[in-house]
């Protein structure tokens, strides 16, 4: 009895917090710096800054495949493959989780991407950040859509700016209410044809439609507290998905996990696949959580005041659907029945490209791992449209390589590869999907992976208010580069993509006003079992048009906050 005693002591801490992402590795940071214990459960293995990233200056003609996709590589990722060697190739493959290990069950189209281990997909993300405005957290009340935000901008905002301190935002301010500027450092240059392009779309459109560089989680100007953890400037070579080396872009592995480490509260466990969270039913709180290591098969049970479940959008709701017990026989945090549903994720795959005649004689420096921006425009003011909400667009210029035949080979091939050929102009677009009940995710009855955790079930598809702005999507691409002189002008829209691809996943146990409608309240508890904390993407009530992850991390700031209040409080 001893053993056991001094077993669940060994396994205590104050805080336990679920995966190691862009959120999990918030957590962990904000509540190590708040003087707590805490230890952190990575269901992948370790990743190391720097040293894991073991082809981040590996010229691609030095690889075997030359960074492309191999048969081996579509097998292990057959859903996550198939455009191509975007995003998994030979360079980064070790990062993401492949299926086998991750089975899920797909009644209708989704692409599962999931990271695979310390860092999770923040070695992996996009790197846009923007600030949410009251258009988003009001829109459902005003339209009538699903529920109303139980938060609104005044509430976020702070958050916002103690994130963007610490991350490293370059961007442009520009003033709008519904695209509220962050706490920016120097933004990335434009090139000459962009900065053309901007000049031209202000003469059609004025302030109506408004041509930005992208606002990225890059560090142009470093801090000292950056500096103080090793991180530099963006040196411009476009290589993010290797692993950044330089800390350059923010992930968890370059910034909040050597700050949590630094305060010496931080445990990490990897290689700890959590099966459920261990609810008490005595006292109506949570009082650890049910691990399998994943190369042993060996479980082990730790304890926390608090648990912050960060495993990812769909792995947390996973984790909570099979978290059984006689007060939640339908999963942890389930009375009101809507655990799973109301999932969400932009859709793309929509926009246009075409070539720019003349700029032959500039260039510009570098591979800049940042594109131009433009904020959504429609159903904006007196701009009304027949379907709610609207999108954005993201893209910019470049050059070519000079190649003029297909028949080039020896001296002129290498002369032809060195020098610039003509320009080109892209735009992409990420429209906003609303949240439908019917969207869901659910653990089957039978099926289950090899650590005996019910597969997930995927149900969900994009509906006629997505497909109608889908139009205006690739229109709207088409029509802005004809106004600003582009030619050979190729508009593209995927047909019928499936959820998933944008890898933008959201809703599934999301925050609210009423427990009978909502698996969370404002401050991302848990209605009734108030010492557990959902701070990444399932906790969405709507999706926006702009990116998410800036805005997981300032709830997860905030919540975090809010639970050491509570803590000192007695209140957990």
């Amino acid at each position: 009895m001893n053993l056991n005693l001094k077993a669940v002591k060994q396994n205590t801490f104050d805080a336990i917090v679920i995966g190691s992402g862009v959120s999990g590795g918030w957590a962990a940071k904000e509540l190590c710096e708040k003087g707590l214990k805490v230890l952190m459960l990575e269901r992948g293995p370790d990743h190391k800054h720097i040293e894991s990233y073991t082809h981040a200056l590996t010229d691609p003609w030095d690889l075997p495949h030359h960074g492309q996709i191999t048969n081996e590589l579509k097998e292990k990722f057959p859903y996550m493959t198939s455009e191509g060697a975007y995003p998994i190739n030979e360079t980064n493959d070790q990062f993401w989780l492949p299926y086998q290990d991750s089975p899920y069950i797909r009644e209708k189209p989704f692409d599962w991407y999931r990271g695979n281990g310390t860092g999770g997909k923040s070695l992996l993300w996009g790197r846009m950040v923007f600030r949410w405005s009251d258009l988003d957290f009001e829109a459902n009340l005003k339209e009538g859509v699903a529920i109303d935000w139980p938060i609104r901008y005044r509430d976020i905002k702070p958050w916002y700016e103690k994130v963007e301190r610490f991350i490293g935002v370059s961007g442009e301010a520009l003033g709008l209410d519904h695209f509220p500027d962050s706490i920016f450092q120097p933004p990335m240059e434009m090139n000459c044809v962009e900065k053309a392009f901007k000049l031209k779309l202000k003469e059609k459109y004025g302030d109506k439609r408004v041509f930005t560089i992208g606002r990225v989680a890059h560090i142009t100007d470093a801090t000292e507290e950056q500096k103080s953890l090793g991180r530099s400037n963006c040196q411009y070579r476009n290589a993010c998905a290797k692993g950044c080396p330089y800390g350059a872009y923010f992930s968890t592995n370059s910034a909040t996990l050597p700050a949590a480490m630094k305060t010496g509260n931080l445990t990490l466990l990897t290689d700890a696949v959590v099966t459920h969270i261990i609810y008490d039913d005595k006292n109506k709180k949570a009082r650890g959580v049910h691990v399998i290591d994943s190369n042993t098969k060996e479980s082990q049970e730790y304890f926390s005041k608090i648990v912050f479940l960060n495993a990812s959008t769909l792995g947390s709701t996973q984790i909570l659907l099979n978290s059984i017990s006689d007060r939640y026989p339908n999963g942890l945090g389930n009375d009101s029945g809507v655990l799973g549903n109301y999932l969400m994720d932009h859709h793309s795959r929509v926009g246009a490209s075409g070539s720019v005649e003349g700029f032959e004689d500039e260039y510009y420096f570098g591979r800049r791992a940042n594109g131009i921006f433009i904020p959504r425009f429609r159903n904006i003011g007196s701009d009304k449209r027949d379907y709610l909400r609207g999108f954005d667009f993201q893209g910019g210029a470049s050059r070519n390589k000079g190649i003029k035949s297909n028949d080039s080979f020896g001296v002129q091939f290498k002369n032809d590869m060195t020098s610039p050929g003509s320009w080109q102009f892209q735009i992409t677009s990420f429209g906003e999907c609303l949240p439908y009940k019917e969207n869901r995710v659910y653990l089957h009855e039978s099926e289950k992976d090899q650590f005996g955790i019910p597969k997930l079930v995927f149900n969900a598809e994009y509906k006629e208010n997505e497909y109608k702005m889908r139009v205006d999507m690739k229109n709207d691409s088409a029509e802005m580069l004809e106004d600003c002189g582009v030619k050979n002008i190729r508009s593209f829209a995927k047909e019928n993509p499936p959820l998933g691809l944008s890898k933008h996943e959201m809703g599934t146990a999301r925050m609210g006003r009423d427990p009978k409608t909502s698996v969370l309240n404002s401050q991302n508890q848990i209605w009734d079992c108030k010492n557990v904390f959902v701070t990444d993407g399932a906790c969405m009530v709507s999706s926006s048009y702009v990116n998410p992850s800036l805005t997981y991390m300032a709830l997860t700031a905030r919540a975090s906050a809010f639970a050491v209040d509570e803590l000192k409080k007695m209140n957990l």
